[in-house]
């Protein structure tokens, strides 16, 4: 498609605005630097091959960060389809394992809620959005936003506490 000098350069505006905004978006719902890049840029890249729709939004900054949400479900998706081949081959890295306990943080909590409760909890803690807000990034209700959210936040709050009592010996946990 395309465009116009004036729209390349309302994009490049827009691109220089928000990035640094998707790219922390999608850190912290993958929990990792390189990947967020690229899903923030790959964003970007969907967003300019249909601006004209995306400009024409009521908030274009929205629907970008809708594009991103659904570009780390996506991955999230591909990763467990390719891990679930190698646990069947056997040849899943024990590392990994859920049972091996870890230094846990808020992010590694993070990590382990599903991607609709992390994405709700993110934009609704992280980035200050309203409900409406969350609700209109992620394609959702407001209700669905408030119930996720509520769900999340105590199921990290569970996790966390959890974490805390129980000692963290060598090897596994019992």
């Amino acid at each position: 498609m395309a465009h116009d000098r004036a729209a390349q350069e309302e994009f490049r505006l827009f691109f220089e605005r928000h990035h640094r905004e998707m790219s922390r978006l999608a850190y912290l719902l993958t929990g990792d630097h390189d990947l967020a890049d690229d899903l923030a840029a790959d964003a970007f890249t969907a967003a300019w091959s249909r601006w004209d729709r995306v400009r024409a939004c009521p908030s274009a900054q929205a629907y970008v960060r809708g594009i991103v949400v659904n570009l780390v479900s996506n991955r999230l998706r591909k990763v467990i389809r390719e891990r679930a081949k190698l646990l069947k081959l056997e040849v899943a890295d024990r590392a990994h394992d859920p049972d091996v306990p870890a230094v846990v943080d808020v992010r590694s909590a993070l990590r382990r809620l599903p991607v609709r409760k992390r994405a709700c909890v993110v934009l609704r803690y992280a980035f200050d959005l309203s409900e409406e807000e969350t609700a209109a990034a992620l394609g959702i209700s407001v209700g669905t936003v408030k119930s996720q959210t509520s769900k999340a936040s105590a199921e990290l709050a569970a996790m966390l506490r959890s974490l805390r009592r129980e000692p963290v010996a060598e090897g596994r946990r019992r």
